[in-house]
């Protein structure tokens, strides 16, 4: 087995484990209610900031590229309610189209 896979193999077993924890330490108990509030917050801000630094990091700085048209376009679609497989279509092929001209 290479170092890469050896690694993969780490990193996703140290991901289950983490993972697990949570429902091990809490078995069926109710999460409290100070604390439900920020944790079903975190999933949407995770994603949001991955979105954002996906469409606009560069090396170092701050790039508008198609990604970001793309983007643009794809918040478009989900304010009109969209199907999510036509929102990814749609922003794909607008990027797609900006980086061919």
């Amino acid at each position: 087995m290479s170092t890469v896979w050896l690694c993969v193999v780490v990193v996703g077993a140290a991901s289950i484990l983490f993972k697990a924890t949570g429902p091990v330490l809490l078995g069926r108990r109710e999460l409290p209610a100070w604390l439900a509030g920020p944790v079903g917050l975190l999933a949407p801000a995770v994603l949001a900031a991955l979105v954002v630094t996906q469409s606009v990091a560069g090396d170092r700085e701050i790039v508008a590229d198609p990604r970001l048209a793309g983007l643009a376009v794809g918040a478009v679609a989900v304010a009109l309610r969209a199907p999510l497989l036509v929102v990814v279509v749609v922003a794909a092929t607008t990027a797609a189209l900006i980086r061919l001209f």
